[in-house]
């Protein structure tokens, strides 16, 4: 292939809504910093081992993100691009390398293209190992929000196109757990593409852990590099929607499932709750720890809907983005646009679309069910505590009536008794029956008639309507 060049697009977060405007998230630095050490090992490039001299997001080798505040435009340099120098190769030619970093408003973005010092130098598969590949991995890049390695040939018209890029692809990945498996195929700017995209099989789902690779073939010597040069812009956007895209839908599935393990352990409550009810006697200190319990599990419920609602409001946008890329490269492409491109718009993006609405339609109904089981524990527990509170205080009134009514009656009775002075003699036939016990008998049978009278006025009390 001759006028080859390989191609790195990255993206990570930069900011999140949760972050005040002059914040970054705790990682934002992560693919400047993971550039750098690229540059410090396999792909040594004087420029690149500096990246952070060039960037304005740094000063002093440090970290400094509000130095990107109230600059204009989107490039993070005071240039075009950063020429990065030359690496020479054990085959007698150079590689040359540049780099475009960017700030699109929530999201870095680089592009770090290699090529030969030469446009004519033919590269083939055993030649692009020169181009360390294995360097601009997502294991290497580590970018948040995913990656596209882009590569560009010019080849003869008699070339076999398809097995060309089927052995890109696979040596792009080689010596890594990547399997490559082409998803589409089509045209972009009069050059064949091939579409490819390389799963980590540990973690399939996730963005950050994919490759995705874009192949571009040009056998018809087509101006391919003016039009790309043209819609550079509108293919970097392009690539970002693509990457949050994906990224955004994967986060959704997550506090999906997510808030689908807090409404199945919200059911074992209920559950549980029943059969408190169910007993004899309701368990007011189960039903206690059972309602400080929900409170909590309603909050992250409630936090799984609201960021299922941010999300579905997110990938609306990026999709809606996505679509004015899309169509801006279609003018540049004379009304051209590979249809793998279009089908991503039109089939899955909406389909992602609809599955998040989905589960937001379906969870919400969850969230009144939190509400009303705590307002049912809790009117439960304050019937139950009320009425328990209100059965001490009867017997508390019940016993002081019963004892007070009790005390005085012993009084009047022990004065009326002649013979209290008696010596007291053991209770037998043979002895007449002491008066100090005909006193401590009248005095129970007192206590226990005041206690009935003190039992009739408090449930007369607390039922008044009660009468026939």
């Amino acid at each position: 292939m001759n006028n080859f060049s390989l191609s790195l697009y990255a993206f990570h977060l930069h900011h999140t809504l949760t972050e005040l405007p002059s914040e970054v998230v705790a990682d934002a630095n992560l693919l400047w910093e993971n550039l750098v050490k690229v540059g410090e090992g396999s792909l040594s490039f004087v420029g690149l081992k500096d990246l952070r001299s060039k960037l304005i997001c740094y000063q002093n080798g440090k970290y400094e993100p509000k130095r990107e505040q109230g600059r204009k435009g989107e490039r993070l340099t005071d240039t075009e691009y950063l020429e990065l120098g030359g690496l020479p190769t054990t085959e007698g030619f150079k590689i040359n390398a540049n780099l475009q970093p960017f700030l699109l408003n929530d999201t870095y973005a680089v592009d770090l293209t290699l090529f030969p010092e030469l446009p004519n130098i033919s590269i083939d598969i055993l030649q692009l190992q020169h181009f360390k590949p294995n360097s601009l991995l997502p294991s290497n890049i580590q970018a948040s929000l995913g990656q596209t390695l882009w590569i560009y040939g010019e080849v003869d018209p008699s070339e076999d196109c398809d097995k060309l890029a089927e052995k890109l692809a696979i040596a792009l990945v080689a010596g890594t757990n990547l399997n490559p498996v082409r998803s589409q195929q089509g045209e972009l700017f009069g050059s064949l593409l091939f579409e490819y995209q390389a799963l980590d099989p540990d973690e399939p789902d996730n963005p950050a852990k994919q490759c995705h690779i874009l192949i571009v073939i040009n056998n018809s010597q087509a101006a391919t590099v003016t039009l790309a040069e043209k819609a550079y812009d509108w293919l970097l956007n392009l690539l970002c929607s693509y990457h949050k895209i994906l990224y955004i839908y994967q986060l959704a599935r997550q506090r999906y499932r997510e808030a689908r393990r807090i409404y199945s352990d919200l059911e074992n409550k209920i559950q549980e709750f029943n059969r408190l009810i169910s007993e004899n006697q309701t368990q007011l200190s189960g039903l206690k720890s059972l309602m400080g319990k929900i409170p909590k599990q309603n909050f992250d419920y409630t936090r799984c809907l609201q960021d299922l609602q941010t999300h579905h409001t997110a990938i609306t946008t990026n999709i809606t983005n996505y679509r004015i890329c899309l169509e801006k490269i279609q003018t540049i492409d004379s009304g051209n646009i590979p249809q793998s491109w279009q089908n991503f718009i039109n089939k899955d993006c909406k389909k992602w679309q609809e599955q998040i609405q989905t589960d937001i339609n379906y969870l919400t109904p969850g969230q009144e069910l939190f509400g009303q089981f705590v307002d049912t524990i809790r009117g439960i527990v304050e019937t139950e505590q009320t009425e328990r509170d209100r059965s001490l205080e009867n017997t508390i009134q019940v016993l002081g009536i019963g004892f007070g009514g009790g005390a005085i009656a012993s009084g009047i009775i022990v004065q009326h008794i002649d013979k209290i002075n008696q010596p007291l003699t053991v209770i037998s036939p043979n002895n007449p029956p002491h008066p100090f016990y005909a006193s401590l008998l009248l005095s129970v049978l007192a206590t226990f008639f005041f206690i009935g009278i003190g039992w009739l006025i408090t449930k007369r009390q607390y039922h008044p309507g009660d009468k026939k």
